[in-house]
């Protein structure tokens, strides 16, 4: 029997590609442009297919480095994206290609894994993220648990409380919650330098 590091994405990634579509790359766009310095290298853990997040964010002049534990979806990700760096681990152990980042970003990953993987890559974030480097992931505002329509497997959020806590702790400050145009909630955090 062989280990899914995917947690069920690989075998769904052919539904997610057809059906994912470009809500919240306008607030993530925005957030770059605002807070990262042009063409700042950007790691996004759980970059999927690179499309449509990644794409718009090279569109726009940033390098970005994807991290995705399906090998279809990192495949559809090197082909939709050739000049970007690009790797097959899960994000709760990936080595984010050894270096750090001016700006990292995780949409849709985070409230897939569980509670201590959560606070694992949260922890590993703050370690690869630059001293003024901004952080923006998504996960619901409240503590929360639900089946993932794709994979049918738990989903949970900490909720902003804790997600808070937990920044704070790893050296990180939650500077603010935003929400994009289909009510998905986003946490912007930065390390002080």
């Amino acid at each position: 029997m062989t280990t899914d590091h995917s947690a069920g994405w690989e075998a769904a990634s052919a539904q997610f590609m057809a059906i994912r579509s470009p809500i919240g790359v306008t607030l993530v766009r925005s957030w770059a442009k605002d807070r990262l310095p042009r063409s700042a290298a950007i790691l996004d853990i759980g970059c999927g297919s690179g499309v449509p997040i990644a794409q718009s964010l090279v569109n726009d002049g940033f390098s970005v480095w994807g991290v995705d534990a399906s090998p279809s979806l990192i495949a559809a990700y090197r082909l939709n994206l050739p000049a970007m760096p690009a790797t097959c681990e899960p994000a709760q152990d990936s080595s984010f290609f050894h270096r750090n980042f001016v700006g990292v970003i995780s949409i849709g990953l985070i409230f897939l894994l569980g509670e201590e993987d959560q606070r694992r890559l949260l922890t590993s974030v703050a370690h690869v993220l630059e001293p003024g480097g901004r952080f923006l992931f998504s996960a619901p505002r409240e503590v929360c648990r639900w089946t993932d329509t794709l994979t049918d497997r738990a989903s949970m959020s900490l909720g902003a409380d804790a997600y808070a806590a937990h920044l704070n702790n790893v050296g990180l400050r939650l500077d603010d919650c935003r929400s994009d145009e289909g009510g998905n909630n986003y946490y912007d955090a930065v390390k002080p330098i």
